[in-house]
Protein backbone atom coordinates (compact mmCIF):
# COMPACT_ATOMS: atom_id res chain seq x y z
CA UNK A 1 0.00 0.00 0.00
CA UNK A 2 1.35 3.41 -0.97
CA UNK A 3 0.16 6.68 0.58
CA UNK A 4 1.31 10.05 -0.73
CA UNK A 5 1.89 12.76 1.88
CA UNK A 6 2.30 16.52 1.45
CA UNK A 7 5.45 17.22 3.44
CA UNK A 8 5.09 20.99 3.26
CA UNK A 9 1.46 21.44 4.30
CA UNK A 10 0.42 22.64 7.75
CA UNK A 11 1.54 25.04 10.47
CA UNK A 12 4.30 22.74 11.73
CA UNK A 13 5.60 21.35 8.44
CA UNK A 14 7.89 19.78 7.59
CA UNK A 15 9.13 18.64 11.02
CA UNK A 16 5.89 17.30 12.52
CA UNK A 17 4.72 15.89 9.19
CA UNK A 18 7.91 13.87 8.77
CA UNK A 19 7.83 12.64 12.36
CA UNK A 20 4.25 11.48 11.87
CA UNK A 21 5.22 9.70 8.65
CA UNK A 22 8.13 7.91 10.32
CA UNK A 23 5.88 6.83 13.18
CA UNK A 24 3.37 5.39 10.70
CA UNK A 25 6.11 3.52 8.82
CA UNK A 26 7.30 1.95 12.08
CA UNK A 27 3.74 0.98 13.01
CA UNK A 28 2.58 -0.49 9.67
CA UNK A 29 4.99 -2.79 7.85
CA UNK A 30 2.70 -3.00 4.80
CA UNK A 31 2.90 0.76 4.24
CA UNK A 32 5.09 2.76 1.86
CA UNK A 33 4.98 6.57 1.98
CA UNK A 34 5.76 8.94 -0.85
CA UNK A 35 6.76 12.24 0.77
CA UNK A 36 6.40 15.28 -1.48
CA UNK A 37 8.20 18.52 -0.64
CA UNK A 38 11.33 20.65 -0.84
CA UNK A 39 14.13 18.23 0.02
CA UNK A 40 16.48 20.94 1.35
CA UNK A 41 13.87 22.09 3.87
CA UNK A 42 12.91 18.54 4.83
CA UNK A 43 16.43 17.12 5.05
CA UNK A 44 17.13 18.05 8.72
CA UNK A 45 14.20 15.85 9.82
CA UNK A 46 14.54 12.95 7.41
CA UNK A 47 15.83 9.50 8.30
CA UNK A 48 16.75 6.70 5.96
CA UNK A 49 13.89 4.23 5.60
CA UNK A 50 13.45 1.55 2.95
CA UNK A 51 9.72 2.30 2.64
CA UNK A 52 10.05 6.09 2.47
CA UNK A 53 10.28 7.70 -0.97
CA UNK A 54 11.16 11.42 -0.99
CA UNK A 55 10.05 13.37 -4.08
CA UNK A 56 11.44 16.88 -4.53
CA UNK A 57 9.00 19.70 -5.32
CA UNK A 58 10.04 23.29 -5.95
CA UNK A 59 6.71 24.90 -5.06
CA UNK A 60 4.44 25.06 -2.01
CA UNK A 61 0.79 26.10 -1.79
CA UNK A 62 0.63 28.57 1.07
CA UNK A 63 -2.28 29.09 3.46
CA UNK A 64 -3.10 32.47 1.91
CA UNK A 65 -3.01 31.26 -1.72
CA UNK A 66 -6.19 31.21 -3.79
CA UNK A 67 -7.22 27.53 -3.80
CA UNK A 68 -8.28 27.02 -7.41
CA UNK A 69 -5.69 29.32 -8.98
CA UNK A 70 -2.81 27.83 -6.98
CA UNK A 71 -3.71 24.26 -7.96
CA UNK A 72 -3.88 25.23 -11.62
CA UNK A 73 -0.71 27.34 -11.68
CA UNK A 74 1.61 25.64 -9.17
CA UNK A 75 2.02 22.36 -11.00
CA UNK A 76 5.18 21.50 -9.06
CA UNK A 77 3.64 22.17 -5.63
CA UNK A 78 3.88 19.31 -3.15
CA UNK A 79 0.08 19.10 -2.77
CA UNK A 80 -0.54 19.02 -6.52
CA UNK A 81 2.21 16.45 -7.19
CA UNK A 82 0.80 14.32 -4.37
CA UNK A 83 -2.71 14.37 -5.89
CA UNK A 84 -1.31 13.69 -9.36
CA UNK A 85 0.44 10.57 -8.05
CA UNK A 86 -2.94 9.26 -6.87
CA UNK A 87 -4.56 10.05 -10.22
CA UNK A 88 -1.73 8.30 -12.09
CA UNK A 89 -2.04 5.19 -9.93
CA UNK A 90 1.38 5.67 -8.33
CA UNK A 91 -0.23 6.01 -4.88
CA UNK A 92 -3.42 4.60 -3.39
CA UNK A 93 -4.40 7.69 -1.37
CA UNK A 94 -3.04 11.01 -0.12
CA UNK A 95 -2.84 13.14 3.04
CA UNK A 96 -2.17 16.86 3.55
CA UNK A 97 -2.38 19.30 6.45
CA UNK A 98 -2.16 22.23 4.04
CA UNK A 99 -4.61 24.74 2.55
CA UNK A 100 -8.08 23.15 2.86
CA UNK A 101 -9.55 24.84 -0.20
CA UNK A 102 -6.56 23.92 -2.32
CA UNK A 103 -6.73 20.29 -1.23
CA UNK A 104 -10.43 20.17 -2.09
CA UNK A 105 -9.61 21.68 -5.50
CA UNK A 106 -6.77 19.20 -6.05
CA UNK A 107 -9.05 16.36 -5.05
CA UNK A 108 -11.83 17.49 -7.35
CA UNK A 109 -9.79 18.58 -10.40
CA UNK A 110 -6.85 16.18 -10.18
CA UNK A 111 -8.03 13.00 -8.43
CA UNK A 112 -11.60 13.35 -9.70
CA UNK A 113 -15.08 12.47 -8.50
CA UNK A 114 -16.63 9.03 -8.27
CA UNK A 115 -19.24 8.52 -11.00
CA UNK A 116 -22.64 9.20 -9.44
CA UNK A 117 -21.42 11.63 -6.81
CA UNK A 118 -22.70 15.14 -7.50
CA UNK A 119 -20.62 16.91 -4.86
CA UNK A 120 -17.84 15.53 -2.65
CA UNK A 121 -18.20 16.27 1.06
CA UNK A 122 -15.65 17.12 3.74
CA UNK A 123 -16.16 14.79 6.70
CA UNK A 124 -14.19 14.86 9.97
CA UNK A 125 -14.90 12.65 12.96
CA UNK A 126 -15.89 14.91 15.85
CA UNK A 127 -15.69 14.11 19.56
CA UNK A 128 -18.49 12.95 21.85
CA UNK A 129 -18.65 12.83 25.63
CA UNK A 130 -18.34 9.03 25.67
CA UNK A 131 -15.24 9.14 23.44
CA UNK A 132 -16.95 7.28 20.58
CA UNK A 133 -17.13 10.25 18.20
CA UNK A 134 -19.36 10.84 15.19
CA UNK A 135 -18.84 11.56 11.49
CA UNK A 136 -20.29 14.84 10.21
CA UNK A 137 -20.63 15.92 6.61
CA UNK A 138 -20.52 18.26 4.80
CA UNK A 139 -18.20 20.51 6.82
CA UNK A 140 -17.43 23.05 4.14
CA UNK A 141 -16.73 21.51 0.74
CA UNK A 142 -20.01 22.95 -0.57
CA UNK A 143 -21.76 25.96 0.95
CA UNK A 144 -25.10 24.93 -0.54
CA UNK A 145 -26.75 21.56 -1.07
CA UNK A 146 -29.89 19.98 -2.41
CA UNK A 147 -31.85 17.21 -0.65
CA UNK A 148 -30.37 14.52 -2.90
CA UNK A 149 -26.88 15.67 -1.97
CA UNK A 150 -27.61 15.05 1.72
CA UNK A 151 -28.69 11.52 0.81
CA UNK A 152 -25.35 10.91 -0.89
CA UNK A 153 -23.56 12.36 2.15
CA UNK A 154 -25.52 10.00 4.39
CA UNK A 155 -24.65 6.94 2.31
CA UNK A 156 -20.94 7.85 2.15
CA UNK A 157 -20.77 8.68 5.86
CA UNK A 158 -22.54 5.46 6.80
CA UNK A 159 -20.14 3.35 4.74
CA UNK A 160 -17.17 5.13 6.30
CA UNK A 161 -18.52 4.69 9.85
CA UNK A 162 -18.96 0.98 9.26
CA UNK A 163 -15.80 0.19 7.29
CA UNK A 164 -13.29 2.49 8.99
CA UNK A 165 -14.74 3.20 12.42
CA UNK A 166 -16.04 -0.35 12.89
CA UNK A 167 -19.63 0.62 13.80
CA UNK A 168 -22.20 -1.96 12.80
CA UNK A 169 -25.37 -0.50 11.28
CA UNK A 170 -24.40 3.11 12.15
CA UNK A 171 -27.20 5.52 12.93
CA UNK A 172 -27.64 8.53 10.64
CA UNK A 173 -29.22 11.82 11.74
CA UNK A 174 -30.24 14.94 9.85
CA UNK A 175 -29.11 18.14 11.56
CA UNK A 176 -32.15 20.32 12.17
CA UNK A 177 -33.66 22.91 14.52
CA UNK A 178 -35.97 20.31 16.06
CA UNK A 179 -36.55 16.57 16.10
CA UNK A 180 -40.03 16.67 14.54
CA UNK A 181 -40.23 15.49 10.92
CA UNK A 182 -41.84 18.70 9.61
CA UNK A 183 -39.25 21.02 11.21
CA UNK A 184 -36.67 22.98 9.29
CA UNK A 185 -36.17 24.73 5.97
CA UNK A 186 -36.81 23.56 2.42
CA UNK A 187 -33.54 21.61 2.39
CA UNK A 188 -34.22 19.53 5.51
CA UNK A 189 -37.90 19.07 4.70
CA UNK A 190 -36.97 17.81 1.26
CA UNK A 191 -34.17 15.56 2.52
CA UNK A 192 -36.13 13.86 5.32
CA UNK A 193 -38.36 11.60 3.15
CA UNK A 194 -35.44 10.76 0.84
CA UNK A 195 -33.28 9.73 3.80
CA UNK A 196 -36.08 7.49 5.06
CA UNK A 197 -35.93 5.58 1.78
CA UNK A 198 -32.14 5.43 1.53
CA UNK A 199 -30.14 2.22 2.36
CA UNK A 200 -29.05 3.58 5.75
CA UNK A 201 -30.13 3.42 9.39
CA UNK A 202 -31.83 6.83 9.40
CA UNK A 203 -33.10 7.87 12.86
CA UNK A 204 -34.56 11.26 11.95
CA UNK A 205 -33.66 14.81 12.90
CA UNK A 206 -31.04 15.63 15.52
CA UNK A 207 -30.37 18.99 17.18
CA UNK A 208 -26.95 20.63 17.47
CA UNK A 209 -27.12 20.66 21.29
CA UNK A 210 -27.16 16.84 21.26
CA UNK A 211 -24.23 16.26 18.90
CA UNK A 212 -21.55 15.85 21.57
CA UNK A 213 -23.83 13.47 23.46
CA UNK A 214 -23.63 11.05 20.53
CA UNK A 215 -27.06 11.69 19.01
CA UNK A 216 -26.04 9.74 15.88
CA UNK A 217 -22.98 8.00 14.44
CA UNK A 218 -23.30 10.05 11.23
CA UNK A 219 -24.81 13.53 10.95
CA UNK A 220 -25.53 15.21 7.62
CA UNK A 221 -26.04 18.87 6.74
CA UNK A 222 -25.04 21.44 4.13
CA UNK A 223 -21.45 22.70 4.12
CA UNK A 224 -22.29 26.21 5.31
CA UNK A 225 -24.07 24.94 8.43
CA UNK A 226 -21.53 22.19 9.00
CA UNK A 227 -18.58 24.57 8.93
CA UNK A 228 -20.27 26.83 11.48
CA UNK A 229 -20.87 23.81 13.74
CA UNK A 230 -17.23 22.71 13.43
CA UNK A 231 -15.83 26.13 14.29
CA UNK A 232 -18.32 26.58 17.13
CA UNK A 233 -17.16 23.30 18.69
CA UNK A 234 -13.50 24.28 18.21
CA UNK A 235 -14.01 27.75 19.66
CA UNK A 236 -16.07 26.54 22.61
CA UNK A 237 -13.48 23.92 23.54
CA UNK A 238 -10.60 26.43 23.37
CA UNK A 239 -12.44 29.04 25.43
CA UNK A 240 -13.61 26.55 28.07
CA UNK A 241 -10.03 25.37 28.63
CA UNK A 242 -8.82 28.96 28.69
CA UNK A 243 -11.34 29.74 31.43
CA UNK A 244 -10.35 26.62 33.36
CA UNK A 245 -6.69 27.66 33.15
CA UNK A 246 -7.52 31.16 34.40
CA UNK A 247 -9.40 29.71 37.37
CA UNK A 248 -6.59 27.34 38.31
CA UNK A 249 -3.95 30.07 38.00
CA UNK A 250 -5.88 32.60 40.12
CA UNK A 251 -4.31 31.79 43.51
CA UNK A 252 -1.76 29.61 45.26
CA UNK A 253 -4.51 27.27 46.43
CA UNK A 254 -5.92 26.73 42.95
CA UNK A 255 -2.41 26.26 41.53
CA UNK A 256 -1.93 23.35 43.94
CA UNK A 257 -5.28 21.95 42.81
CA UNK A 258 -4.20 22.33 39.18
CA UNK A 259 -1.05 20.32 39.86
CA UNK A 260 -3.11 17.51 41.40
CA UNK A 261 -5.57 17.25 38.50
CA UNK A 262 -3.35 18.19 35.55
CA UNK A 263 -3.41 14.66 34.10
CA UNK A 264 -7.21 14.58 34.27
CA UNK A 265 -7.48 17.96 32.57
CA UNK A 266 -5.03 16.88 29.88
CA UNK A 267 -7.10 13.75 29.25
CA UNK A 268 -10.27 15.81 28.99
CA UNK A 269 -8.63 18.11 26.47
CA UNK A 270 -7.62 15.10 24.40
CA UNK A 271 -11.22 13.86 24.38
CA UNK A 272 -12.33 17.12 22.77
CA UNK A 273 -9.54 17.21 20.18
CA UNK A 274 -10.96 15.84 16.94
CA UNK A 275 -7.49 15.50 15.39
CA UNK A 276 -7.10 12.46 17.67
CA UNK A 277 -9.66 10.70 15.44
CA UNK A 278 -7.66 11.35 12.26
CA UNK A 279 -8.23 13.85 9.47
CA UNK A 280 -11.28 14.97 7.55
CA UNK A 281 -12.00 12.76 4.57
CA UNK A 282 -13.03 14.31 1.27
CA UNK A 283 -15.66 11.71 0.43
CA UNK A 284 -16.88 11.11 -3.11
CA UNK A 285 -13.51 11.11 -4.87
CA UNK A 286 -11.96 8.25 -6.86
CA UNK A 287 -9.41 7.61 -4.08
CA UNK A 288 -9.11 8.58 -0.40
CA UNK A 289 -8.02 12.20 0.08
CA UNK A 290 -7.56 13.16 3.74
CA UNK A 291 -7.25 16.67 5.15
CA UNK A 292 -5.28 16.66 8.41
CA UNK A 293 -5.78 19.60 10.77
CA UNK A 294 -3.65 22.61 9.85
CA UNK A 295 -2.02 22.62 13.28
CA UNK A 296 -1.32 18.89 13.21
CA UNK A 297 1.55 17.60 15.30
CA UNK A 298 3.25 14.28 14.60
CA UNK A 299 0.58 12.29 16.44
CA UNK A 300 -2.28 13.93 14.56
CA UNK A 301 -0.55 13.28 11.24
CA UNK A 302 0.03 9.67 12.27
CA UNK A 303 -3.70 9.33 13.02
CA UNK A 304 -4.56 10.77 9.62
CA UNK A 305 -2.30 8.23 7.91
CA UNK A 306 -3.79 5.43 10.02
CA UNK A 307 -7.25 6.51 8.95
CA UNK A 308 -6.20 6.69 5.28
CA UNK A 309 -4.62 3.24 5.43
CA UNK A 310 -7.86 1.77 6.78
CA UNK A 311 -9.88 3.43 4.00
CA UNK A 312 -7.63 1.85 1.40
CA UNK A 313 -7.57 -1.52 3.15
CA UNK A 314 -11.38 -1.78 3.25
CA UNK A 315 -11.92 -0.19 -0.17
CA UNK A 316 -14.23 2.53 1.11
CA UNK A 317 -14.15 4.29 -2.27
CA UNK A 318 -15.23 1.15 -4.14
CA UNK A 319 -18.02 0.46 -1.66
CA UNK A 320 -19.34 4.03 -2.01
CA UNK A 321 -19.30 3.73 -5.80
CA UNK A 322 -21.09 0.36 -5.84
CA UNK A 323 -23.71 1.44 -3.29
CA UNK A 324 -24.59 4.66 -5.11
CA UNK A 325 -24.64 2.87 -8.44
CA UNK A 326 -27.03 0.24 -7.08
CA UNK A 327 -29.26 2.90 -5.53
CA UNK A 328 -29.47 4.93 -8.74
CA UNK A 329 -30.41 1.80 -10.71
CA UNK A 330 -33.35 0.98 -8.41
Amino acid sequence: MIIAVDGMGGDHAPKEIIEGVLKALDEYTDLTVQLYGHTEKMQPYLKEHERLQVIHCEEVIEAEDDPVRSVRRKKDASMVRMAQAVKDGQADACVSAGNTGALMSAGLFVVGRIEGVDRPALAPTLPTIDGKGFVMLDMGANAEARPEHLVQYAVMGSIYAEKVRGIQNPTVGLLNIGTEEKKGNDLTKGAFPLLKQAPINFIGNVESRDLLNGAADVVVTDGFTGNIVLKTIEGTAMNVFSMIKDVFMSSAKTKIAAFLVKDNISGLKGMLDYSEYGGAGLFGLKAPVIKAHGSSNANALFNAIRQTRTMVEFDVTGTIYNTLKKESAE
